[in-house]
């Protein structure tokens, strides 16, 4: 690939200019506002003037509910060799190309699945894909070129390609992201009237829950109003298990001991469904989930401090797998959670605490 036309620099269209420009693509961008274009341009993305014919691959990235229209234009105008989205659901937009009649031999609908709270250009990194799944959706009209330039975007962006359906996908995506999202975003609302007492509890628990509703609600309604069917299944099953959750903690405050008997049974279900389904989460780089030991070190909030602690344990030969930063209320000091292989504990441990840090155990 030589030449791409992003169409839309928002976050993922702007992300792909970076990983591309930076990889000697020469790209072009465009926007329906000509400043976001001009923004991405600035940040390095390609170049907001047009190309002077077709491109080898042009690379939609508009919301959901503007795909099919944006590819159809850029097709009928033949502005590249090859055509793929980037948006979140696949079915609906491949549905509405075909109503329209276009040849879709030259299109490919893929979906990479990264993003940040954050959206727009400026929110966007070069690195954005780097080792996220990307996923496929050909179909057994899609022309082996057009594959093989999505592959080739899919490497260059250094992420991991997978294939699947165009519906397997949307049912997907709305278990392990949409549903989610909503679920987060429910929780996240019972706290815009509590208490300012209460909400100065919070602990790592609630941000971790809540993280996610932070995101622009107007593009959570165009990418919710694409996939709305799937994601309105898996809530009516949340909501099977909050209705059957909520009557088992009302027997926990019966005084008949067999009906609290039964309050503490389904509330052990719900719990240990949790882990089973938890478990289920790949781990590191895409792969089985690994069991790791938690080391916790209390730091003071000042520069340096994260850095002195990985440099430690480099010294000390041990790699932190992951690592998990609580900020104490009210102090200018944290705990930091360092994740490690379970033989590596006590050798990090031990080398730490040498150094002068305090362990928590």
């Amino acid at each position: 690939m030589r030449t791409a036309l992003v169409i839309g620099t928002g976050l993922i269209g702007t992300s792909a200019g970076l990983a591309l420009a930076g990889r000697g693509v020469t790209v072009h961008l465009v926007d329906h506002d000509p400043e976001q274009a001009r923004t991405a341009a600035a940040l390095g993305a390609g170049t907001d003037d047009a190309p002077e014919g077709p491109v080898d691959l042009a690379i939609v990235a508009v919301p959901p509910a503007h795909v099919a229209a944006t590819l159809a234009d850029a097709m009928r105008r033949g502005v590249a060799r090859g055509y793929l989205d980037v948006a979140s659901v696949k079915g609906g937009p491949r549905r509405e190309l075909e109503a329209l009649g276009l040849d879709l031999t030259a299109y490919i609908g893929t979906h990479p699945m990264s993003g940040r709270e954050k959206s727009g250009p400026l929110a966007a990194t070069g690195d954005l894909f780097e080792g996220r799944p990307w996923v496929l959706t050909p179909t057994r009209d899609t022309d082996t070129e057009v594959l093989n330039l999505a592959l080739e975007l899919v490497a260059l962006c250094r992420a991991v390609p997978v294939v699947m359906d165009a519906d397997s996908h949307d049912r997907a995506v709305a278990l392990v992201s949409h549903m989610p999202h909503l679920v987060s975003s429910m929780v996240a609302a019972r706290l815009e009237h509590a208490e300012e007492a209460a909400v100065r509890l919070c602990g790592q628990g609630i941000r971790d829950v809540t993280r996610i509703a932070a995101s622009d609600p107007r593009m959570w309604i165009d990418i919710l109003s694409a996939n709305p069917g799937p994601v309105a299944d898996l809530l009516s099953d949340v909501a099977a298990d909050l209705d059957e959750t909520v009557q088992a903690l009302r027997a926990l405050q019966s005084s008949d001991e067999a009906k609290r008997r039964e309050g503490v049974t389904g509330i052990e279900d719900v719990l240990r469904r949790g882990n089973t389904g938890q478990i289920r989460v790949p781990g590191k780089h895409g792969a089985a989930p690994t069991v790791y030991e938690s080391v916790v070190v209390m730091i003071s909030d000042q520069p340096g401090q994260l850095a002195r602690i990985f440099a430690d344990a480099g010294m000390a030969g041990v790699n932190i797998e992951d690592v998990r930063i609580e900020h104490a209320t009210g102090q200018q000091a944290g705990l930091v959670q360092l994740m490690v292989e379970p033989k590596a504990a006590p050798v990090l441990t031990a080398a730490l605490r040498e150094r002068g840090w305090a362990i928590r155990q």
